[in-house]
Formats: C-alpha cells, sequence, structure tokens
C-alpha cells in the first residue's frame, strides 16, 4: 500500500532496516519548504521514527498524518517508509507540489 499527503509519500513495508537509528524528539516527517508546515504524527504516544536514509514508522495503532494544508491521512498499525517526492532535472532537483 502506498499513501501520498502532498510531497511525502508513505509505504507500508515489511520491516525496518537493521541498521536504522530510532529518532528523538516529535514524530514530524517533513516540514514544507516554502511555508514551514509540518508533516507530523498526530499521536505521538503511539509511534516510533526511525532513520535509514529515508524514516521508517513503527505504529502500534492507527495513527493519523496531519499538515495545515492538506488533508488528513490516517496508517492502520503497521511498519512504513517515508520519503519525500522530487523531480529530477539535470539542472536542479526540485520538490514536487499539488
Amino acid at each position: 500500500m502506498l499513501w501520498r499527503q502532498g510531497d511525502v509519500l508513505i509505504e507500508s513495508v515489511a520491516e525496518i532496516p537493521a541498521r536504522a537509528v530510532l529518532r528523538g524528539g516529535p514524530p514530524i516527517l517533513a516540514y514544507g519548504e516554502v511555508t514551514g508546515h509540518a508533516h507530523r504524527i498526530a499521536e505521538p504516544d503511539l509511534v516510533e521514527v526511525w532513520e535509514y536514509g529515508d524514516l521508517y514508522i513503527s505504529a502500534i495503532e492507527s495513527i493519523t498524518i496531519v499538515h495545515d494544508e492538506h488533508g488528513p491521512v490516517t496508517l492502520p498499525p503497521g511498519v512504513y517508509r517515508v520519503w519525500r517526492q522530487r523531480e529530477y532535472t539535470p539542472e536542479d532537483p526540485r520538490i514536487i507540489r499539488d
């Protein structure tokens, strides 16, 4: 399964990579480059966020990803990979916007 919220993509995966590192702090998945609004998890006590190149989420219950400019995304319990969609041009990679 794959979910999208703006330029943030979330994919259901089997497991978190063994070399991933647990990230502390609030469960922010990405900050907006223009507005500074964050793609964040509304239920911080229900998740762990890991980092290994991309971000990985381990959710023990259903969680909601929220952002001020996009509708909420609800994920069932599970493990997820999170990354930002980018458009490549030889001159300058850039983020795709809705």
